[in-house]
Formats: structure tokens, C-alpha cells, sequence
């Protein structure tokens, strides 16, 4: 038995369920500002604050004013999140 493997194994699946738990964050996030939420509304604080971090950043590269209106860093954040899944699933099968 292998205890170095197992415990590698279980922080790889622990780091692809963080980046998956992200993903759905960032698109229930874009898709609750289309509606117009509440701001007072506590899922939508914590979607907020979660996010904006994530967002920040690419907003700054490319704001909504120079995409007509369009703020792109959800599908930013969602392209780093798919590379860095498939970078860690990776990694782990070649140990």
C-alpha cells in the first residue's frame, strides 16, 4: 500500500472538485446578472463576492466598454478553470 499515492490522489481530487465547485459558481454568478438581482439578497452577496475577485482582473485587460457593453470575464474565468482542470487531471495521471 501506498499512502503518498492515495493522500496525492485525494488532494488532486480535492483541487478538481474546488475548480468544478468555481465553474458552476461563475455561471450561476452570469447568469444571475442578467436579472437584475437584489443586492441585498445573501446568495447574491456571497455569488458577488466570491466572483469579483475572479473578474476583476480581466476587466481591467478588457473592460465592457470596449466589447459593446459586454462583460467577457465570466468566459475568462471559465477558460482558465477548464485549462487548470485539464492541466491537474493531467499531472495527476503522469505521476
Amino acid at each position: 500500500m501506498n499512502v503518498g499515492r492515495s493522500a496525492g490522489g485525494a488532494i488532486v481530487d480535492l483541487i478538481l472538485y474546488a475548480l468544478e465547485a468555481v465553474k458552476w459558481i461563475v455561471i450561476v454568478a452570469a447568469l444571475i446578472s442578467w436579472v437584475n438581482p437584489d443586492p441585498r439578497n445573501p446568495i447574491v452577496r456571497f455569488l458577488w463576492g466570491v466572483t469579483e475577485p475572479l473578474f476583476r482582473p480581466f476587466r481591467r485587460l478588457l473592460p465592457p466598454s470596449r466589447t459593446g457593453g459586454i462583460d467577457l470575464s465570466p468566459l475568462f474565468v471559465l477558460l482558465v478553470v477548464y485549462l487548470l482542470q485539464r492541466f491537474v487531471a493531467r499531472l495527476a495521471f503522469s505521476m
